[in-house]
């Protein structure tokens, strides 16, 4: 499939089929977001995989309760992903600084969007979330009490295929070329 074809085809699954994700496909997923570019090739990121069912409910209970629950259908995806935002190098915080830009957060963006679409080729679905219980993801995980996680990922075998169109506004209504 062409990258056009590719990026029709991801969308936001939020229905997953109970079915196993292997492993492998995970990881292939995981080492698209490993090639991404980084500010001064800073990485900052890191990614704990829960794909075990009894994980998954109670990382999903902890993530998508009470406010949170408007994503509880991730509650039932087959994987899900809570991306760290590590501190990245000096060059790209200083450069951040000195622009206004958290480059970390752009970073992780790249990543998970590889990841991503690495995934639509597989086969697989994703969502992206953002609204979660961090401090109890944090805490389900054991992670220490300082870290950041800015986006959770749930992947699976979607329930429905791809829309036929995405609603999106047109190539005429983003584009301006300057002369």
């Amino acid at each position: 499939m062409s990258f056009p074809e590719l990026a029709a085809r991801r969308y936001s699954a939020r229905k997953f089929r109970s079915e196993k994700v292997a492993r492998g496909l995970i990881d292939q997923c995981l080492e698209a977001a490993r090639l991404a570019p980084s500010a001064c090739n800073s990485q900052p990121w890191s990614f704990y995989v829960a794909d075990s069912p009894a994980i998954c409910e109670r990382l999903g209970a902890a993530a998508f309760s009470g406010i949170y629950s408007m994503n509880s259908f991730a509650r039932k995806a087959p994987v899900l992903i809570a991306v760290v935002t590590e501190r990245s190098g000096y060059a790209a915080r200083l450069g951040g600084t000195m622009r206004g830009v958290q480059f970390s957060l752009i970073d992780i963006g790249i990543a998970c969007d590889h990841l991503t679409l690495c995934a639509a080729e597989l086969g697989l679905g994703s969502c992206w979330l953002g609204w979660f219980n961090e401090r109890a993801v944090v805490r389900e995980l054991g992670l220490p009490a300082k870290t950041h996680i800015d986006t959770m990922l749930a992947l699976g075998y979607p329930e429905t295929p791809p829309p036929e169109r995405k609603n999106r506004r047109t190539l005429e209504e983003i584009r301006s070329y300057v002369s």
